[in-house]
């Protein structure tokens, strides 16, 4: 006989992360107090902790840009040492 899955609003589980991250409580006791298994908490605090931490769309925005701008920069500083590993390579030959 199977037991019976229990679902909870999106409400209850960003409540229960923001509870999770003020209260002071530990998890176990915290969990015990809502009437949940402790890996919930964990999990929806996967799922909505960098939401209740003041991730917004723009900060989503910086991190985008700020992505794509150190992409950009490891690009130039692979080609650069490229450069430096031919260079290398053309002064120790002449050296011989």
């Amino acid at each position: 006989m199977a037991a019976e899955r229990k679902s909870y609003t999106e409400e209850f589980k960003r409540e229960a992360v923001r509870l999770m991250e003020s209260s002071g409580k530990g998890v176990a006791q915290l969990a015990c107090d809502l009437g949940i298994k402790d890996n919930n908490l964990y999990r929806w605090r996967g799922v909505y902790g960098s939401l209740s931490q003041g991730k917004t769309n723009d900060s989503v925005a910086e991190l985008e840009a700020e992505l794509k701008r150190l992409r950009r920069e490891v690009e130039v500083l692979r080609q650069e040492r490229e450069i430096l590993k031919k260079a290398m390579s053309i002064v120790s030959r002449s050296q011989l």
